[in-house]
């Protein structure tokens, strides 16, 4: 087992990863969880396959446990949902120390955060991934939210979690569809911050797909302790936390305009990150060798790399409600090589005109 610190002063909290932590979970969130009322959010797919460690674990530590279940899928993560697990915690008489439990992929981990975070004005929260994505990226710094009609997570707020369990184990239950979505982050934190951690990634991808636990638990160290780091400086996205958001800004219009259904978010990731290394080539910070290089990675990880045909009034319309956009600018993420990137204000329109201008031709 493996414990990192995002170190926060008062807020720090660990992330502890390794294989077989669901059946140690109680011992590790020790008083956090003992004789106290405690809600697992989850969905009926990952109860069925994990649940039973989980919760055993959880009860054996004193707990009075609810479990609270959730349709699979991003187009559950609404305020609709939020709203049913109020009613559904109220009547269980959950109270202000009663600790929520994030017990699922990405999409659990920020509808239970968001839950936690507003339910009588905050609750603890726990964060026990059960994806690689969520596990080298969604459960660590504390962003929750749940989407909007016109854009992915507009509606969320800054919370972290009192911990993070990251059980590899439970890795092995994943379809290689998923773990590539999720290779996907992974290869995001090489791009960004660590040409060694991409140089690894285009080394062992056929291992690390075939679910070979050393290798997996190499990489979500690796990328936990480039996101700690990053969180760590800027917990509040106000400058260096942004470089995190590298391919997310069209990967997330395109999640938004195919209907969160066609896409896992791990592959329009993996298509923004291509498209925003070709328009950093494009303007010159980057030789398109850099774009090449990521986009033959990503295809030999069987990710998508070309985006799906859009409408540029759509795509418009979703990036001009980007989270990162700020004084009619959107923060664009550029790489210049792997292992650097820069952060780039940009007009929507521009970036619109050159992506769907090369997607033409």
């Amino acid at each position: 087992m493996t414990r990192l610190v995002v170190d926060l002063g008062a807020r720090s909290y660990p992330i502890w990863i390794g294989e077989g932590l669901l059946v140690r979970a109680g011992h590790l969130l020790g008083d956090l969880v003992g004789r106290r009322r405690v809600a697992v959010i989850t969905t009926p797919v990952v109860r069925r396959l994990h649940g039973a460690a989980l919760e055993r674990s959880l009860r054996q530590a004193g707990c009075e446990l609810h479990v609270l279940l959730v349709p699979d899928g991003e187009r559950h993560k609404t305020l609709g949902s939020a709203a049913r697990l109020y009613d559904q915690l109220l009547a269980r008489g959950l109270e202000r120390g009663s600790p929520i439990v994030a017990f699922g992929g990405g999409v659990i981990g920020d509808l239970a955060g968001f839950v936690a975070a507003t339910y009588l004005r905050g609750v603890p929260f726990v964060q026990v991934p059960t994806t690689l994505l969520a596990q080298v990226d969604a459960s660590v710094g504390g962003k929750v939210a749940v989407n909007h009609p016109r854009g992915k997570n507009l509606i969320g707020v800054f919370y972290q979690p009192r911990a993070v369990l990251s059980d590899v184990g439970v890795l092995r239950t994943l379809p290689r569809r998923e773990l590539a979505a999720g290779l996907a982050e992974v290869i995001k934190c090489g791009v960004i911050r660590d040409a060694g951690l991409f140089r690894f990634v285009e080394r062992q991808a056929p291992a690390i797909l075939a679910g070979d636990p050393r290798w997996l638990g190499t990489v979500i160290r690796r990328a936990c302790a480039i996101k700690a780091a990053v969180v760590t400086r800027d917990e509040r996205e106000e400058g260096l936390r942004r470089i995190l958001n590298f391919g997310h800004t069209v990967g997330h219009a395109v999640e938004q305009l195919t209907g969160y259904r066609r896409y896992l978010h791990g592959e329009a990731v993996a298509m923004g990150m291509v498209a925003a290394a070709r328009l950093s080539a494009a303007l010159g910070l980057c030789p398109p060798a850099v774009g090449e290089r990521l986009a033959r990675l990503l295809r030999q990880c069987g990710l998508p790399v070309e985006l799906p045909r859009l409408r540029p009034a759509g795509l418009l319309a979703a990036l001009e409600v980007d989270k990162k956009m700020g004084e009619g600018y959107l923060y664009a993420i550029l790489p210049e090589a792997v292992g650097r990137v820069v952060v780039k204000p940009l007009r929507a329109r521009e970036v619109v005109s050159r992506l769907l201008d090369r997607h033409a031709a």
